[in-house]
């Protein structure tokens, strides 16, 4: 982001840097800081570890295994066909099933996925979008067999459909009704599932498409605005739902930078909350985020050095205070993680955790002329972008006019450029070339898994009753007369539909999202 070759006080007072008002102590606003007062004296981050592949026993077992090697969270990556809605069976689904995450079409797939898991006492994150109210409704009914109460369940749905649209693709309804069920979630679960965390505002996606780090913050934080005001719009208190929103950060490579965006964006949103809202509860201002190790960063070549990449990743996303972290494995660049490179993987985050030390100060990088000039020239340059944005009508607008993808195909022909002609050095791809090649054990899904998954699907429709029809009818109801469909959609799993079966009554009233060329 800068080519000064240091920073120093005339850098902090060129930039009109208060530390009354930019700064001030960890746990107060504007957050800067964090946003706890302790940080991690007083609780570590979540160790989440993304996982999910073939079917949901298989996953199952990972996620134990995981659990067993001091995991603290769980993360589940569902398959492509889950993630837009499908049954495995569906046509359209085929030759994907279980390849890049868990295929779950059932109440059955979700309880074998959660089996032994202590839903009262590990926390679930689940990386689904426009299927959402789906997954979390799956879970809920899983947790009530359990005869466990909603009120003790914690956890994330990601539920962000806006960055479906600008960068990642798998969308299933057009803008206003997705809108509309992200608010249906956030009024369902203030009331019903209050330890909840709602929804996910995901840069993540945003930045592995190939924004840059302000663009990152900006959208981000641009898309998470605009799900404020559609909640407000709706008629519900700010301070009923914000406290649950969560955010999703890439931890990308350049460290100083990556510090100094975490602590901008954190900064940015509590400013920005209290500029437009006025909210009452302090919760409502803080950003609290999740953020994984950046994938599109890992190499085929000389893939051992992704271990370094992903170590320093990690200490940027907790040096900028993160809430839960995901580390990368070695091996993403081939396939999904094998066993062995899960637990480098987890490994690398304890070590960070106990034995580097960085956890007994909040902030540590608090004070460098260096990290608070670039957080405030980030928080400023998002500032810009996101006023730009509100000129356009918000967040959905700039995305249909395609500005904000535009903005992110821009950046990324041009970080393309710098590595093809070495102004920006990869090791092992366009420098520092070894001839001779690293082969590492690679993860490979048997086709077996899915004809096994569609055979467990059949026999899941053969056994279940009749009654299931008329749940559908019912979401068909309320989907046409604005009703809130979570509670439609907890019954309609009641009953033993399928996620396929609807999304399909969904789609009735809804329709699909066709991508438009800009």
């Amino acid at each position: 982001m800068t080519d000064k070759p240091y920073f120093d006080a005339d850098d902090l007072a060129a930039r009109d840097f208060d530390p009354q008002r930019d700064l001030r102590e960890p746990g107060q606003f504007p957050f800067t800081r964090g946003p706890q007062a302790s940080m991690y004296r007083g609780k570590l981050w979540t160790m989440r570890q993304y996982a999910g592949f073939s079917s949901a026993a298989e996953s199952n077992r990972r996620y134990q295994y995981l659990l067993e090697r001091g995991t603290t969270g769980l993360s589940v990556a569902f398959d492509l066909p889950t993630q837009i809605g499908m049954d495995s069976d569906d046509p359209r689904a085929r030759g994907e099933v279980g390849k890049v995450g868990v295929a779950i079409d059932s109440i059955e797939d979700m309880e074998t996925l959660l089996e032994d898991i202590p839903l009262d006492r590990v926390s679930i994150s689940m990386t689904i979008n426009s299927p959402a109210s789906i997954l979390l409704a799956l879970l809920l009914v899983v947790a009530e067999r359990r005869d466990i109460p909603w009120s003790k369940l914690e956890g994330t749905i990601q539920n962000d459909i806006l960055k479906e649209y600008a960068a990642r693709g798998t969308y299933i309804f057009p803008p206003a009704p997705s809108l509309r069920m992200v608010t249906d979630i956030f009024e369902f679960c203030a009331r019903e599932v209050p330890r909840w965390n709602t929804i996910s505002v995901s840069g993540y996606h945003i930045r592995e498409a190939g924004s840059t780090a302000i663009q990152e913050v900006a959208f981000t934080l641009a898309d998470g605005l605009q799900y404020v005001q559609s909640a407000v719009d709706r008629g519900l208190d700010v301070d009923s739902f914000a406290p649950r929103m969560s955010f999703f950060f890439n931890a990308h490579n350049d460290f100083v930078e990556e510090v100094a965006k975490f602590r901008a964006a954190r900064k940015l949103w509590a400013v920005l909350m209290r500029e437009r809202y006025a909210p009452k509860d302090l919760r409502s201002l803080t950003l609290r985020f999740h953020a994984q190790t950046a994938g599109s960063t890992l190499t085929a070549q000389q893939p051992e050095n992704n271990v370094v990449r992903v170590a320093y990743q990690a200490m940027a996303a907790v040096l900028g205070g993160c809430q839960s972290l995901h580390t990368n494995s070695r091996d993403e660049a081939f396939a999904l993680p094998t066993e062995e490179s899960a637990k480098i993987a987890l490994r690398t985050q304890q070590i960070l955790a106990y034995e580097s030390g960085v956890t007994r100060t909040a902030d540590p990088l608090g004070g460098s002329y260096a990290v608070e000039s670039m957080t405030l020239d980030i928080e400023r340059a998002a500032r810009a972008l996101i006023e730009k944005i509100d000129e356009m009508g918000g967040a959905l607008a700039a995305i249909e006019s395609g500005f904000v993808q535009k903005e992110i195909s821009d950046s990324a022909y041009i970080a393309q450029r710098a590595v093809e002609s070495k102004e920006s050095i990869v090791v092992g791809v366009n420098d520092f070339i070894e001839d001779e090649q690293t082969s590492l054990p690679i993860m490979i899904i048997d086709d077996r898994v899915e004809r096994e998954q569609l055979k467990r699907l059949r026999a899941f429709r053969a056994r279940r009753r009749g009654d299931f029809r008329a749940a559908l009818e019912d979401l068909d109801a309320a989907a046409r007369t604005g009703e809130n469909v979570m509670p439609h959609i907890v019954h309609a799993v009641r009953k033993d539909c399928t996620v396929g079966e609807i999304v399909a009554t969904l789609k009735k009233t809804f329709g699909e999202h066709r991508e438009q060329g800009f």
